[in-house]
């Protein structure tokens, strides 16, 4: 068992080393959290280029000293020409989830460090140089990187169906190979477009010489994305949502995130009044909260411009005493709805004036849509797959339109003064594994980085699996899973750390200066502090 990490004047936690430490060399420098964040995104999404990339989306909680908690949406719409008969005719009945066709929307995430770094300017003195901010990153891209197994797996098992996405093969093969676990991994066209960012602004991607190079790119690729669609594009500052967990504030995002579902499952779990963590009744009431939450989530949420019910309405006390009493705690609810896939990054950073950061960066499946642009090297989101094609879906495709997304950061202020930023990767896994690090860690009191690599569960899809039904760690208590069994479950014990189970991380600052920090042993990062 891997230790808390603990630490006073900074400290950032992110599922690959590399990107960890490229925060941390920006604390040390003296610079803020959300500079720290900005280097270990650019950093993660050279070295965790399966996971994320500068063609995704991201969002932010940023939490001040005696502040209002702000977020950040960085999520991209879908493009003018993207629109159902733009499929139709070409006789699709759905979008398609891979190669040019799926890379539909805006890239958000340069746009959402850009936003960041105003409020760090602006708000919070900050003056590190995006040169310095980016230079880890371009140093990764340039010089390479030793290729982690979950690269290696991924590009392996997800091969037969991206070799024929635009680029694809070109960048993540080596020398027209496969690469192996600790190949070095080098990406020089990644390097020159960070250093044009670093030279130009990060503006440059959506209104400069980089976006026309981008829609050149985009255009030669065959993808419905252009200019204007990059150029009509910003990051949004939105109020994070929040629920009272047991008397603490625990904070997500609005639509068109899935944060609703996130604090509906701990509003619900709260009310049924688990008094342990690993027994029976633990699990079954996360598992069955999950699927309260997860049935208001597919049923509302979408691009909050076109929902006609305000979401922070379901987070009255009386809809969660409704949802608490639908859930049976003897028998399990049949489940056959989950359906959503993920690859993601959750990243949270600490500085030394207790400023806190709860990030996520996406390009939706492994790899995204596979395209990877010409010029810069980019592999582009496939986050659009997620619309539909029936005009009468409440998540149906239109031009500018936003996607729905599973990716959510969260934070919370527990009742004591402790801030904690928390999180993971991996779809419809995200709200249940951000509710067993909060619930084991705040509301049953194990250590952080015990309720970061405690065994966990996932019910329904993600990481392009096809089963919805409860894929269980084997490191459960056999009398808990054989009562889970009993009581209905449709149980799938898997192995004792597998990578399906997402990357999650943990940072909880404490009113003495005290930061705590964990990192997911399923990955390959770490918490580092100073």
């Amino acid at each position: 068992m891997h230790q808390t990490t603990r630490a006073h004047r900074g400290m950032v936690t992110a599922p690959h080393h590399l990107a960890s430490r490229a925060g941390l060399r920006v604390l040390e420098d003296g610079g803020n959290a959300i500079e720290a964040m900005v280097a270990a995104a650019a950093a993660i999404a050279v070295v965790y280029p399966h996971m994320n990339s500068l063609g995704g989306d991201n969002f932010w909680i940023i939490h001040t000293p005696d502040k209002k908690v702000v977020g950040i949406d960085a999520c991209g719409g879908a493009a003018a020409m993207a629109d159902i008969a733009f499929y139709k005719d070409q006789g699709l009945d759905a979008i398609p989830s891979r190669g040019k066709l799926a890379a539909l929307t805006v890239a958000g995430a340069v746009s959402g460090w850009h936003e960041a770094l105003k409020i760090s300017k602006d708000q919070w003195g900050g003056k590190i140089p995006l040169g310095r901010l980016l230079e880890d990153a371009i140093h990764h891209a340039d010089t390479g990187y030793g290729v982690t197994q979950s690269q290696a797996v991924n590009t392996r098992s997800k091969f037969s169906e991206l070799k024929d996405a635009p680029g694809f093969s070109d960048n993540f093969l080596i020398d027209g190979v496969l690469p192996d676990e600790g190949a070095k991994f080098r990406q020089p066209r990644i390097a020159d477009t960070l250093r044009r960012l670093a030279e130009a602004g990060l503006e440059d991607f959506y209104r400069g010489d980089l976006a026309r190079s981008l829609a050149s790119d985009h255009e030669r690729a065959g993808t419905p994305l252009r200019l204007e669609d990059l150029e009509r594009h910003r990051a949004l500052p939105v109020t994070p949502m929040s629920v009272n967990v047991a008397g603490h504030t625990v904070f997500n995002m609005p639509p068109p995130t899935q944060g609703l579902a996130s604090l509906l499952l701990l509003g619900v779990y709260d009310r049924l009044k688990i008094s342990r963590a690993e027994t029976f009744e633990y699990v079954h009431a996360l598992v069955e909260a999950t699927k309260q939450a997860f049935r208001v989530r597919d049923r509302y949420v979408t691009d909050p411009d076109y929902m006609d019910v305000d979401p922070a309405d379901f987070l009255a006390d009386s809809v969660l005493d409704d949802m608490a009493g639908n859930v049976d705690m003897t028998r399990a609810l049949p489940w056959p709805e989950a359906n959503s896939k993920g690859d993601t990054v959750w990243l949270g950073a600490i500085d030394s004036e207790g400023r806190a950061v709860s990030f996520i960066q996406s390009g939706y499946w492994e790899f995204g849509s596979g395209t990877v642009l010409e010029s810069t090297g980019i592999t582009w989101q496939n986050r659009g797959t997620s619309f539909s094609l029936d005009p009468a879906h409440h998540n149906c495709l239109q031009p500018h339109r936003r996607p729905f997304h599973t990716i959510q950061p969260a934070l919370a202020h527990l009742s004591d003064g402790r801030v904690m930023p928390y999180g993971t990767m991996g779809g419809e896994g995200q709200p249940q594994t951000q509710a067993m690090i909060f619930s084991r860690h705040v509301l049953h009191g194990q250590g952080l980085q015990e309720a970061v690599s405690a065994p966990r569960w996932l019910l329904g899809r993600t990481w392009g699996a096809e089963t919805t039904s409860l894929r269980m760690e084997n490191r459960f208590d056999p009398s808990v899973v054989s009562a889970l069994r009993s009581a209905g479950h449709d149980l799938e014990e898997i192995g004792p750390l597998d990578e399906v189970m997402g990357h999650a991380g943990a940072l909880v600052l404490h009113p003495d200066g005290l930061i705590e920090g964990a990192a997911d042993p399923r990955g390959d990062g770490q918490a580092a502090g100073f």
